[in-house]
């Protein structure tokens, strides 16, 4: 028996409430310790563990800009599309809200000053890049993720273990990237902790829904058109 569509959006809610909680949470909780590349890691093995707990269920997307691109190439229904990226979302507050419960336990903690992993450019940008710099690095890194994700799970790719080789990716793009904006190629990522945080992150938000989901959509264009080429 197929899942339903509850059960497909309950898979996402929780596979992304685990995305933000354990990605962002490797940088306030123990960013100090593991540095960029730990953070990076934690990213990318939170994709890896959830694609196989729920990928057999939802195809663990847990990502609007995944979602999206699967809905622009016709490889998900309209119905499914709307609630996959509302359980994304919440799944990413509640994250978030987990997260933020567990840092505040900590007497040194502040949300003003040590904030919840949230995304940003200029001021918020770990090494402060402007704005024109995060948006070309979150549209340029969401397609190259995208093409991945595309690739790995097409019924023509005969590669196995699609999960390890997209949680790959998005560990290479947050080496790279973390710099830049924190990364985020993902807007319920970043949405969960801009929401509690406010301020500049709340402000600069537009550019983490906008840039992954303009990259989502060009990495499926060109991966179908790579696609269609090669069976020509």
């Amino acid at each position: 028996m197929k899942p339903s569509l509850f059960q497909k959006c309950l898979a996402e809610f929780f596979g992304t409430l685990v995305l933000v909680l354990m990605g962002c949470g490797s940088a306030v909780l123990a960013g100090s310790h593991v540095g960029f590349l730990g953070i990076a890691f934690a990213f990318g093995l939170s994709v890896v563990g959830m694609a196989y707990a729920i990928g057999h269920i939802s195809g663990c997307h847990i990502n609007p800009a995944i979602t999206i691109s699967m809905w622009v190439t016709r490889k998900l229904p309209a119905a499914d599309t709307l609630g996959y990226v509302v359980a994304q979302i919440a799944g990413g507050i509640v994250g978030a809200g987990i997260l933020y419960v567990i840092a505040s336990g900590h007497a040194d903690y502040s949300l003003a000053t040590n904030g919840l992993g949230q995304n940003g450019v200029g001021d918020g940008s770990p090494d402060h890049y402007p704005l024109a710099s995060g948006l070309i690095a979150e549209v340029v890194f969401t397609c190259i993720f995208l093409l991945v994700v595309h690739g790995s799970t097409s019924k023509n790719n005969t590669t196995p273990i699609a999960g390890l080789g997209i949680g790959l990716t998005l560990t290479l793009i947050h080496i790279v990237g973390i710099p830049v904006t924190g990364v985020s190629v993902n807007p319920a990522r970043s949405i969960g902790p801009a929401l509690f945080v406010g301020g500049e992150a709340l402000k600069d938000l537009w550019v983490f829904i906008v840039a992954p989901i303009a990259g989502g959509i060009l990495g499926g264009i060109i991966w179908k058109m790579v696609d269609t080429w090669k069976k020509v």
